[in-house]
Protein backbone atom coordinates (compact mmCIF):
# COMPACT_ATOMS: atom_id res chain seq x y z
CA UNK A 1 0.00 0.00 0.00
CA UNK A 2 1.30 3.45 -0.91
CA UNK A 3 2.14 5.73 2.00
CA UNK A 4 -0.70 7.98 3.07
CA UNK A 5 0.87 11.42 3.06
CA UNK A 6 0.14 14.25 5.48
CA UNK A 7 1.20 17.56 3.94
CA UNK A 8 1.42 20.97 5.60
CA UNK A 9 -0.08 23.49 3.17
CA UNK A 10 1.43 26.90 3.91
CA UNK A 11 -0.09 30.10 2.56
CA UNK A 12 2.26 32.94 1.68
CA UNK A 13 1.41 36.55 0.87
CA UNK A 14 4.76 37.60 -0.62
CA UNK A 15 6.37 38.54 2.67
CA UNK A 16 5.30 36.02 5.30
CA UNK A 17 3.10 33.07 6.10
CA UNK A 18 -0.60 33.75 6.63
CA UNK A 19 -3.72 31.73 7.35
CA UNK A 20 -7.14 32.43 5.90
CA UNK A 21 -10.69 31.45 6.82
CA UNK A 22 -12.82 30.61 3.79
CA UNK A 23 -10.16 32.30 1.63
CA UNK A 24 -10.63 35.62 3.47
CA UNK A 25 -9.00 37.71 6.21
CA UNK A 26 -5.41 36.41 6.09
CA UNK A 27 -3.70 36.51 9.49
CA UNK A 28 0.10 36.62 9.80
CA UNK A 29 1.58 33.46 11.30
CA UNK A 30 5.33 33.77 10.78
CA UNK A 31 8.42 33.39 8.65
CA UNK A 32 8.44 30.59 6.04
CA UNK A 33 12.09 29.64 6.53
CA UNK A 34 11.62 29.16 10.27
CA UNK A 35 8.54 27.03 9.61
CA UNK A 36 10.39 24.87 7.07
CA UNK A 37 13.23 24.27 9.54
CA UNK A 38 10.73 23.03 12.13
CA UNK A 39 9.01 20.79 9.59
CA UNK A 40 12.43 19.36 8.70
CA UNK A 41 12.88 18.36 12.33
CA UNK A 42 9.42 16.82 12.40
CA UNK A 43 10.22 14.82 9.25
CA UNK A 44 7.05 15.74 7.38
CA UNK A 45 6.20 13.79 4.24
CA UNK A 46 5.96 16.71 1.85
CA UNK A 47 5.40 20.46 1.91
CA UNK A 48 3.18 22.73 -0.19
CA UNK A 49 3.60 26.51 -0.25
CA UNK A 50 1.11 28.67 -2.12
CA UNK A 51 1.59 32.38 -2.75
CA UNK A 52 -2.06 33.43 -2.49
CA UNK A 53 -1.41 37.00 -3.65
CA UNK A 54 0.85 36.48 -6.69
CA UNK A 55 -1.87 35.98 -9.30
CA UNK A 56 -4.17 38.56 -7.70
CA UNK A 57 -1.37 41.13 -7.78
CA UNK A 58 -0.29 39.98 -11.25
CA UNK A 59 3.28 39.43 -10.18
CA UNK A 60 5.82 36.71 -10.81
CA UNK A 61 6.81 34.19 -8.18
CA UNK A 62 9.55 35.51 -5.90
CA UNK A 63 12.22 33.20 -7.28
CA UNK A 64 14.94 34.31 -4.85
CA UNK A 65 12.80 33.51 -1.80
CA UNK A 66 11.54 30.29 -3.36
CA UNK A 67 15.17 29.23 -3.92
CA UNK A 68 15.87 29.86 -0.23
CA UNK A 69 12.81 27.86 0.82
CA UNK A 70 13.41 24.96 -1.55
CA UNK A 71 17.06 24.85 -0.50
CA UNK A 72 16.08 24.68 3.17
CA UNK A 73 13.45 21.95 2.72
CA UNK A 74 14.65 18.39 3.32
CA UNK A 75 11.34 17.00 2.06
CA UNK A 76 9.66 17.16 -1.39
CA UNK A 77 8.65 20.79 -1.89
CA UNK A 78 5.71 21.99 -4.00
CA UNK A 79 5.03 25.61 -4.93
CA UNK A 80 2.06 27.42 -6.46
CA UNK A 81 1.21 31.05 -7.22
CA UNK A 82 1.88 33.45 -10.10
CA UNK A 83 3.26 30.80 -12.45
CA UNK A 84 2.25 31.95 -15.93
CA UNK A 85 4.90 30.92 -18.49
CA UNK A 86 6.74 27.76 -19.44
CA UNK A 87 9.94 29.54 -18.42
CA UNK A 88 8.51 30.05 -14.93
CA UNK A 89 8.10 26.27 -14.59
CA UNK A 90 11.63 25.65 -15.89
CA UNK A 91 13.09 28.08 -13.39
CA UNK A 92 11.15 26.63 -10.45
CA UNK A 93 12.25 23.07 -11.24
CA UNK A 94 15.88 24.22 -11.51
CA UNK A 95 15.55 25.85 -8.08
CA UNK A 96 14.61 22.51 -6.53
CA UNK A 97 10.81 22.70 -6.60
CA UNK A 98 9.62 19.14 -7.24
CA UNK A 99 5.98 19.91 -8.06
CA UNK A 100 4.26 23.07 -9.26
CA UNK A 101 0.67 23.64 -8.16
CA UNK A 102 -1.46 25.21 -10.90
CA UNK A 103 -4.85 26.82 -10.61
CA UNK A 104 -5.72 29.99 -12.54
CA UNK A 105 -3.33 29.03 -15.37
CA UNK A 106 -5.71 26.17 -16.16
CA UNK A 107 -8.27 28.77 -17.27
CA UNK A 108 -5.76 31.20 -18.76
CA UNK A 109 -3.47 29.02 -20.84
CA UNK A 110 -3.79 25.24 -20.49
CA UNK A 111 -1.45 24.67 -23.44
CA UNK A 112 1.49 25.71 -21.24
CA UNK A 113 0.55 23.06 -18.70
CA UNK A 114 0.35 20.42 -21.43
CA UNK A 115 3.85 21.40 -22.58
CA UNK A 116 5.16 21.02 -19.03
CA UNK A 117 3.61 17.54 -18.82
CA UNK A 118 5.25 16.59 -22.11
CA UNK A 119 8.69 17.74 -21.01
CA UNK A 120 8.76 17.12 -17.26
CA UNK A 121 6.12 14.44 -16.76
CA UNK A 122 2.73 14.43 -15.07
CA UNK A 123 4.27 13.86 -11.63
CA UNK A 124 5.73 17.41 -11.73
CA UNK A 125 2.27 19.02 -11.71
CA UNK A 126 -0.54 19.29 -9.19
CA UNK A 127 -3.85 20.83 -10.27
CA UNK A 128 -5.65 22.60 -7.44
CA UNK A 129 -9.43 22.65 -7.68
CA UNK A 130 -10.93 25.24 -5.36
CA UNK A 131 -14.60 24.42 -4.85
CA UNK A 132 -17.52 25.84 -2.91
CA UNK A 133 -21.29 25.89 -2.58
CA UNK A 134 -22.79 28.79 -4.53
CA UNK A 135 -25.94 30.60 -3.48
CA UNK A 136 -27.93 28.30 -5.75
CA UNK A 137 -27.08 24.88 -7.13
CA UNK A 138 -24.54 22.20 -6.29
CA UNK A 139 -20.94 22.67 -5.18
CA UNK A 140 -18.69 23.48 -8.09
CA UNK A 141 -15.25 24.70 -9.15
CA UNK A 142 -14.52 28.22 -7.92
CA UNK A 143 -12.14 30.84 -9.32
CA UNK A 144 -11.03 33.52 -6.89
CA UNK A 145 -9.89 35.55 -9.92
CA UNK A 146 -13.40 35.54 -11.38
CA UNK A 147 -12.95 33.14 -14.30
CA UNK A 148 -16.07 31.33 -15.42
CA UNK A 149 -15.48 27.58 -15.09
CA UNK A 150 -18.06 25.90 -17.29
CA UNK A 151 -17.59 22.41 -15.88
CA UNK A 152 -19.17 20.60 -12.96
CA UNK A 153 -16.70 19.29 -10.38
CA UNK A 154 -16.75 15.82 -11.92
CA UNK A 155 -16.31 17.17 -15.44
CA UNK A 156 -13.52 19.48 -14.35
CA UNK A 157 -11.61 16.70 -12.58
CA UNK A 158 -11.90 14.45 -15.63
CA UNK A 159 -10.84 17.31 -17.92
CA UNK A 160 -7.69 17.90 -15.85
CA UNK A 161 -6.82 14.21 -15.92
CA UNK A 162 -7.67 13.26 -19.49
CA UNK A 163 -7.24 16.50 -21.45
CA UNK A 164 -4.50 18.31 -19.51
CA UNK A 165 -2.73 15.27 -18.10
CA UNK A 166 -1.82 16.49 -14.61
CA UNK A 167 -0.36 13.95 -12.21
CA UNK A 168 -2.25 14.85 -9.05
CA UNK A 169 -5.37 16.70 -7.92
CA UNK A 170 -5.62 18.90 -4.85
CA UNK A 171 -9.25 19.36 -3.79
CA UNK A 172 -9.45 22.55 -1.74
CA UNK A 173 -12.77 23.36 -0.05
CA UNK A 174 -13.30 27.12 0.18
CA UNK A 175 -16.19 26.66 2.62
CA UNK A 176 -14.09 24.49 4.94
CA UNK A 177 -10.85 26.50 4.75
CA UNK A 178 -9.66 27.52 8.23
CA UNK A 179 -12.82 26.29 9.99
CA UNK A 180 -11.41 23.20 11.78
CA UNK A 181 -14.71 21.46 10.88
CA UNK A 182 -13.28 18.51 8.96
CA UNK A 183 -12.78 17.82 5.28
CA UNK A 184 -15.58 17.86 2.72
CA UNK A 185 -15.63 14.07 2.60
CA UNK A 186 -18.66 13.96 0.30
CA UNK A 187 -16.91 15.77 -2.56
CA UNK A 188 -13.56 14.09 -1.96
CA UNK A 189 -15.17 10.65 -2.03
CA UNK A 190 -17.12 11.53 -5.16
CA UNK A 191 -14.05 12.64 -7.10
CA UNK A 192 -11.88 9.79 -5.88
CA UNK A 193 -14.32 7.51 -7.66
CA UNK A 194 -13.95 9.51 -10.86
CA UNK A 195 -10.18 9.80 -11.32
CA UNK A 196 -7.26 7.40 -11.33
CA UNK A 197 -4.55 9.82 -10.22
CA UNK A 198 -3.62 10.67 -6.60
CA UNK A 199 -5.91 13.07 -4.75
CA UNK A 200 -4.90 15.46 -1.96
CA UNK A 201 -7.74 16.50 0.36
CA UNK A 202 -7.47 20.08 1.58
CA UNK A 203 -9.53 22.45 3.70
CA UNK A 204 -11.03 22.04 7.15
CA UNK A 205 -8.82 19.56 8.99
CA UNK A 206 -9.15 20.07 12.73
CA UNK A 207 -8.24 16.78 14.40
CA UNK A 208 -6.49 13.44 14.18
CA UNK A 209 -9.90 11.87 13.59
CA UNK A 210 -10.38 14.08 10.51
CA UNK A 211 -7.09 12.77 9.14
CA UNK A 212 -8.03 9.16 9.84
CA UNK A 213 -11.40 9.63 8.17
CA UNK A 214 -10.15 11.20 4.98
CA UNK A 215 -7.13 8.92 4.60
CA UNK A 216 -8.54 5.54 5.63
CA UNK A 217 -12.33 5.72 5.38
CA UNK A 218 -12.59 7.98 2.34
CA UNK A 219 -9.23 6.68 1.06
CA UNK A 220 -7.66 9.92 -0.17
CA UNK A 221 -4.02 9.51 -1.14
CA UNK A 222 -2.92 12.51 0.92
CA UNK A 223 -4.30 15.01 3.41
CA UNK A 224 -3.17 18.63 3.49
CA UNK A 225 -3.30 20.47 6.80
CA UNK A 226 -3.39 24.25 7.15
CA UNK A 227 -4.57 25.57 10.52
CA UNK A 228 -3.38 22.41 12.28
CA UNK A 229 0.10 23.06 10.89
CA UNK A 230 0.42 26.64 12.15
CA UNK A 231 -1.74 26.92 15.28
CA UNK A 232 -1.56 25.06 18.60
CA UNK A 233 -5.35 24.63 18.73
CA UNK A 234 -8.45 26.33 17.37
CA UNK A 235 -8.59 29.88 18.69
CA UNK A 236 -5.10 29.60 20.19
CA UNK A 237 -1.73 31.06 19.27
CA UNK A 238 0.71 30.30 16.47
CA UNK A 239 2.66 27.08 16.82
CA UNK A 240 4.27 25.29 13.90
CA UNK A 241 2.84 21.84 14.37
CA UNK A 242 2.62 18.37 12.85
CA UNK A 243 0.59 15.39 14.09
CA UNK A 244 2.27 12.35 15.57
CA UNK A 245 2.48 9.79 12.78
CA UNK A 246 1.69 6.98 15.20
CA UNK A 247 -1.66 8.55 16.00
CA UNK A 248 -2.77 8.63 12.36
CA UNK A 249 -3.09 4.97 11.48
CA UNK A 250 -5.79 2.69 10.21
CA UNK A 251 -7.76 1.21 13.13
Amino acid sequence: MALKRIIPCLLYDGSGLVKTVKFKNPSYVGDPINAIKIFNEKEVDELILIDIMASKQKRKPNFDKIADMAGEAFMPFAYGGGVKTYEDFERLYKLGVEKVVVNSLIQENPSIIKKVVENYGAQALVACIDFKKPLFGPKGPYSYLGYKIKYSLTEYANYLCSEIGVGELMLYSVDKDGTWEGYDTEIISQLLNEVEIPVIACGGCGSIEDLKTVLYKINANAAAIGSMAVYSKKGMGVLINFPNRGDVIRE
